[in-house]
């Protein structure tokens, strides 16, 4: 603590990566992953809405790394924004629900709702994507530990977002 003068911030230490759409997200995150980088997708804050309704978050000073990666795939961020103040903070695309021995866990627009007693998955919701009855079909009945991973099934937003809110089921329920 400094007695009698304002904190000073120093650099911002995040920055935001922001895409035109969801395959390109997909695909930055995979690669930076790939790549050991510690990024989280995320929703865009309200002042940096354009393009895709997702963001990546990611280690700033490793930014000019980041771009290379990024470039070397034929990837371009639409802006790369930092991270300086709350205004900017990336918005959790999870929401968690415990209800009655029912975990309901939303990630942007899907929702996996998970029998916490057996680990047996009782209803996929949300989404508009054509592919999420199949994706329904495919993991209701099952346990968090023997179905498919989302991802595995499909490529849409609503698959993308599946797969978040299936890992975070997934995280939930194993401790």
């Amino acid at each position: 603590m400094r007695w009698g003068r304002d904190e000073i911030p120093g650099p911002p230490d995040r920055g935001l990566l922001l895409f035109a759409g969801t395959g390109e997200v997909i695909r930055a995150e995979t690669l930076l992953r790939q790549a050991h980088f510690g990024v989280a997708v995320k929703g865009p804050p309200p002042d940096l809405r354009q393009g895709c309704d997702m963001v990546i978050e990611f280690p700033l000073l490793h930014e000019p790394r980041v771009r290379e990666i990024l470039a070397s795939a034929g990837l371009t961020p639409l802006r790369v924004a930092a991270v300086r103040d709350f205004l900017l903070e990336p918005v959790s695309l999870y929401h968690v629900k415990d209800v009655d021995g029912f975990l309901l866990v939303r990630a942007a627009n899907m929702k996996i709702c998970v029998d916490r007693g057996s680990g047996r998955i009782v209803n996929i919701s949300g989404g508009g994507c054509p592919d999420v009855p199949y994706l329904a079909e495919a993991l209701v009945g099952k346990t968090l530990a023997e179905a498919p991973e989302p991802r595995s099934l499909g490529q849409t937003l609503c698959g993308y977002a599946l797969q978040l809110a299936f890992e975070e089921a997934r995280r939930l329920c194993s401790g």
